[in-house]
């Protein structure tokens, strides 16, 4: 385990400026949980196709993408983080996490309710220069920091700005109904896979109106604009990764490269080269 430690405090755990791989990370988290101060920060790297096991927090937990891409999965759904993004996740909902490339992130336990009209579920948003310039202090404060000092107003100020940040949809939603969820954890593990609603419809002993109708209540998509959201996830995150863009789009079931760039800019704005600005240039180029 590689930790580099800042200074000791009062409760005995380090100062650390980051905490190498994912045994380290959740070992360190779960000490933080434990700190009397609203926020608890540590930063953290994981190397690629690292996962972590499923667990939950008695703490609301902020997580910044500094480096590479992280895939988040919960119970009712599955987000992609790329740099330059945050993921909110509640206290007590529990996920799983899994590295695309080599992944740097920085992360925050908040008390429940410390912020105002803090989001119930599962929020991804893009983040501004200023709250990663706030995180970056965060990770380096004491533990036992003053309330009333410096750090106790910066800590203020961060989770002011923290929820004003706009949200982003990089995430597909996992139906309640066991039926439907069934349906979405086998096209999450392949995405390429061309079943038709008809095949699956007879493999859960619907109707295809049926499925229509119930996929589009518990999701609010229709189940091919489901399966194309997950399949952009899918190829941001292996693009994240380092992946060549054309081996991406045939592996993840589009019939050419420009087919699946005129879709990335349909769903993102920009092809990928142009999204993805903050990879590789010479794999993004491929």
């Amino acid at each position: 385990m590689k930790v580099a430690a800042r200074r000791n405090d009062t409760t005995g755990l380090r100062v650390c400026r980051k905490q190498s791989g994912p045994a380290a990370a959740a070992h360190y988290a779960g000490q933080l949980q434990q700190v009397e101060r609203p926020l608890a920060a540590m930063a953290a790297s994981y190397p690629n196709e690292s996962t972590s096991a499923r667990h939950a927090h008695r703490r609301d937990q902020f997580i910044l993408q500094t480096a590479g891409v992280t895939s988040m999965m919960t119970e009712r759904g599955h987000f992609v983080v790329p740099p330059g993004h945050g993921l909110w996740i509640p206290a007590g909902v529990a996920h799983q996490s899994r590295a695309w490339g080599e992944v740097e992130i920085q992360t925050i336990y908040v008390t429940p309710d410390r912020i105002r009209n803090a989001p119930a579920t599962c929020r991804l948003i893009k983040v501004s220069a200023l709250v990663e310039a706030l995180m970056e202090e965060a990770v380096h404060m004491p533990t036992r920091y003053d309330p009333e000092g410096r750090d106790g107003r910066l800590v203020d100020f961060l989770l002011d700005e923290i929820g004003r940040m706009p949200e982003v949809s990089l995430h597909v939603q996992v139906p309640p109904d066991p039926r439907l969820a069934a349906i979405c954890e086998a096209v999450l593990v392949d995405p390429s896979s061309d079943l038709t609603l008809d095949e699956w419809a007879d493999r859960c002993q619907l109707s295809r109106r049926t499925l229509t109708r119930l996929f589009r209540r518990e999701t609010g998509q229709s189940f091919a604009a489901w399966r194309q959201r997950v399949r952009l996830l899918e190829a941001l995150a292996r693009l994240g990764a380092g992946e060549a863009v054309t081996c991406v789009a045939l592996d993840v079931g589009y019939e050419s490269p420009s087919a699946f760039a005129a879709m990335f800019k349909r769903e993102l704005g920009a092809a990928p080269r142009q999204y993805l600005r903050w990879a590789d240039p010479e794999v993004v180029m491929r």
